[in-house]
């Protein structure tokens, strides 16, 4: 397995450093992220961004630390920040070495100057430390340390203004600032006695974020300053700078902290270290004993589908199913009129509650049948007579027993692309995945209730599958072999697209040997790469290789050409089940193939999506939930098939 290494060299070549982004984060919906030479790129960077009250929404609070060594009168800028076109200060170019575990750590060298700078964010609070260590002077040597706040929603950008205060307060050992009253404290203090905070409050203009340029977006953003910290450092001595919502009681207690949270870091240096250690991260306990899964950092919120989807990959194969129980027990007891709620429910996604039933079945590995049942085995039986029910007009269970889902107020399938007021792919009437994902939802409740001796259920519905299979073998089995994307009210769509690798993915399926070989055979032809499973063929006149452009150009692209690697686990069970351990050599090299991503893009985690033409460029948010669950529940299928 690879190995999460840096080519010294080149960390003094913005083409390099500037896309990787590294990320961190608390565990409580928080996190630290920019790229490995800190400088934002992004709105969305920042050292600390984090939740301020019981919603969802995240706030940038602290979005720099500009760092200066100060020798005979000579002032040397650390910091790296773009300014309208032009980097100032370049910091940069004192950068020596970066390691990434146990935590971001940057070395600094200006002439016989040596610094050290270690980046921790503490899990289970909103808190930053840094640790700087003069490992090497021939003089005297100050470090001015100067924040840059923000305090805006994370997804805005702040102006200068005259609503901000400017003023900081005394701390233990720093000063607590709030530009506006809405929000809470931030804590500024140092471990250092007798560090010196020099009150200078100062609007910075036009810091320029090159990524939110390129993806169409306004980039350029004024940040306050209240004034900076300086003291002196011997040869050998550290200073740790903490920025907290909770002031730390004594310079004592945060070396205590620091050195206590140090300790428990591990070193994530391979592949699936890095893979396990990233699947933490999306998994989040808020107030009110809730537990979500982040869809993706550093700007996605929470996504029931992508949840369902991701949970088995991100708990499941690390053996931590109290939190995958926690998560879908959340979704539960949020449930109303026997439907789940916000994204959970089909009215907003038509698939999503069927993919809760296909959770619990991975979730069957680590729990027996009873206990699934008795959890969850009314929550099965509402969320089925909800859909035949019919639910807000929009998904229909018909007499041929499939689901009919369409809606034109937006889409409710995962190809939710809209530009200009449209769908990219108009899908509404029965989509393959969701009739297969329906198909399998009845199937596992029916064999659990009769497990549990659940007879009026049985009763209830086991004449429905034979029929749901009847009438999609014979809508959605085409002449050329492989299945329709979806069949609506002009027919049946033969678009070559993904979705149909799930109706052969799942645990209960109802295309023949036949079709699913052929299935496998065409998503092999058209759609497989080494990073997913396009969502296009490239022979389609509509397709596009490239993720890139106009935010319209990208929503187009994602869903018409575009690599998502949340699909592969579906193609590498239906392939498994073909063709049995002779696909192990083939599911290896999928994994494989992810290996050096680590160390691109988002440190140490798995993009959203790739571009659909070599090199397959990675895209999207840096780190995403179901792609990272997808390339572990890979592992956990390769590991299990040679286990077995």
């Amino acid at each position: 397995m690879s190995a999460l290494t840096f080519d010294k060299s080149e960390l003094g070549n913005l083409e390099y450093s500037l896309q990787r982004e590294m990320l961190a984060t608390d565990r409580r919906g928080g996190y630290m992220s920019t790229t490995i030479v800190c400088c934002n790129t992004r709105r969305y960077h920042g050292l600390i961004v984090a939740p301020i009250d019981q919603s969802e929404r995240t706030y940038l609070l602290l979005s720099s630390l500009d760092e200066t060594i100060v020798q005979h009168d000579q002032s040397f800028n650390l910091a790296l920040h773009r300014f309208k076109g032009v980097y100032e200060p370049r910091g940069h170019k004192y950068i020596t070495d970066f390691q990434y575990t146990p935590t971001p750590t940057i070395t600094y060298r200006v002439g016989g100057v040596i610094l050290k700078k270690e980046m921790l964010w503490i899990h289970k609070r909103t808190q930053l430390m840094i640790r700087y260590t003069l490992v090497d002077a021939h003089s005297e040597t100050r470090l001015r340390l100067r924040p840059f706040l923000a305090f805006r929603d994370k997804h805005a950008l702040t102006k200068a203004n005259m609503a901000a205060n400017g003023h900081s307060y005394p701390a233990v050992n720093g000063v607590r600032c709030r530009l506006y009253e809405s929000f809470p404290w931030l804590y500024l203090q140092t471990s250092k006695p007798g560090t010196e905070f020099v009150p200078a409050p100062d609007w910075y203009y036009n810091f320029e974020y090159l990524q939110d340029i390129a993806r169409g977006y306004e980039g350029h953003e004024d940040l306050m300053t209240t004034g900076y910290f300086e003291t002196e450092l011997k040869k050998g001595e550290s200073i740790i700078f903490s920025a907290s919502l909770d002031e730390m009681g004594s310079t004592r207690t945060i070396e205590e902290v620091f050195e206590a949270s140090i300790a428990r870091r591990t070193h994530k240096i391979d592949f699936i270290s890095c893979m396990e250690h990233s699947a933490r991260q999306f998994v989040v306990r808020r107030p009110g004993d809730r537990t979500e899964v982040v869809a993706g950092y550093p700007w996605h919120g929470f996504s029931a589908r992508q949840m369902f989807i991701a949970l088995p990959g991100l708990t499941l194969a690390q053996d931590h199913k109290e939190d995958c129980i926690d998560a879908l027990d959340t979704q539960v007891r949020d449930m109303h009129d026997g439907m789940f709620a916000g994204t959970a429910s089909a009215a907003v996604a038509a698939d999503a509650p069927l993919w809760f039933f296909w959770t619990l079945q991975q979730l069957e590995k680590a729990l027996d049948s009873r206990q699934i049942w008795d959890r969850y085995g009314s929550a099965m039986k509402q969320l089925l007579e909800s859909y035949r029910r019919g639910i807000a007009g929009r998904v229909i269970l018909n007499d041929n027993g499939l689901v009919w889902a369409s809606s034109d107020a937006h889409p409710i399938t995962w190809m939710d692309s809209v530009v200009a007021g449209q769908a990219v792919t108009p899908r509404n009437g029965y989509q393959v995945e969701t009739n297969a994902l329906w198909y399998n939802a009845v199937c596992y409740t029916l064999k659990l209730a009769s497990e549990n001796g659940d007879t009026e259920f049985v009763r209830a519905w086991e004449e429905l599958p034979a029929r749901t299979a009847a009438s999609f073998n014979k809508l959605f089995r085409l002449p050329q072999g492989y299945l329709a994307d979806c069949v609506g009210d002009g027919g049946a769509d033969d678009t070559i697209r993904p979705n149909m690798i799930i109706a052969c993915g799942l645990p209960y399926k109802m295309p023949d040997i036949e079709t699913q070989i052929d299935v496998i055979r065409t998503v092999r032809q058209h759609l497989l790469t080494p990073k997913g499973l396009r969502s296009l063929t490239p022979r389609n006149p509509l397709y596009k290789g490239t993720c890139d452009g106009s935010l319209a150009e990208r929503d187009f692209a994602a869903k018409n050409g575009s690599v998502w690697p949340w699909l592969l686990p579906f193609y590498a069970q239906a392939s498994f089940d073909i063709d049995g351990d002779a696909f192990l050599p083939q599911a290896e090299e999928m994994l494989a193939s992810f290996e050096e991503e680590i160390q691109v893009y988002g440190i140490r985690s798995i993009n959203d999506l790739y571009d659909a033409d070599p090199p397959y460029a990675p895209r999207g948010a840096i780190s995403q939930a179901w792609s990272v669950g997808a390339v572990l529940a890979l592992y956990r299928m390769i590991r299990d098939r040679k286990g077995a």
